[in-house]
């Protein structure tokens, strides 16, 4: 007997999209480096495909160090113009500009916090919003939540930060649950625990 095919919502076709939706999209993150990755990733993927982004993101992560946020804070002119003729990466001076002021932002959040994971998780009290979708129109580009955290991160100072950019960074860091309800990967999402706030 065969065993029952896996259902995914998206990713069908594409072996690096299809590896990123059962392994990551959607899976609750507390790895301050790893939140800031996507941070810098959802900025540079605004007009953009995800996609693209995605097939960029080894580079990415060469390009800023392993996403290090203490040493991009510390990025210079010389940096940025090392980034802007990187062409393994997005080469927009004003993205990559935000990433580096975010890297700034990002380390006064967690002075404030302990760590950026306190800060962002507080949001949702701790527990991932679980979306019941059925189908992708019924699937937001943001909400009044992602409006919030929108605003609190521009009145910090982040760069790059609309409430549709923030959106996707809860979907990509498990603060909500977006995959349909037909898909595999809902239910073993629901089930991974995450921590409490801080």
């Amino acid at each position: 007997m065969k065993m029952k095919e896996r259902k995914r919502c998206w990713g069908e076709g594409d072996e690096l999209m299809a590896a990123y939706h059962d392994l990551e999209w959607g899976v609750p993150v507390h790895d301050d480096t790893k939140i800031f990755e996507f941070l810098v990733l959802e900025g540079m993927q605004a007009g953009l495909s995800w996609r693209t982004v995605l097939y960029k993101r080894e580079n990415f992560r060469r390009a800023f160090h392993g996403f290090d946020v203490v040493r991009i804070a510390r990025y210079g002119e010389r940096d940025l113009k090392r980034l802007l003729a990187d062409a393994g990466i997005i080469r927009n001076r004003l993205k990559i500009q935000a990433a580096i002021n975010n890297a700034r932002r990002f380390l006064e959040v967690r002075k404030e916090f302990g760590t950026f994971d306190c800060y962002i998780w507080r949001f949702v009290g701790g527990n991932p919003v679980r979306n019941r979708l059925r189908s992708f129109r019924d699937m937001p580009v943001r909400t009044s939540l992602s409006d919030l955290i929108s605003g609190d991160l521009k009145a910090r100072g982040f760069k790059f930060v609309g409430s549709t950019v923030i959106y996707a960074h809860m979907q990509a860091t498990g603060l909500v649950n977006d995959h349909l309800v037909h898909c595999y990967r809902y239910g073993e999402i629901n089930r991974i625990f995450s921590k409490p706030p801080c």
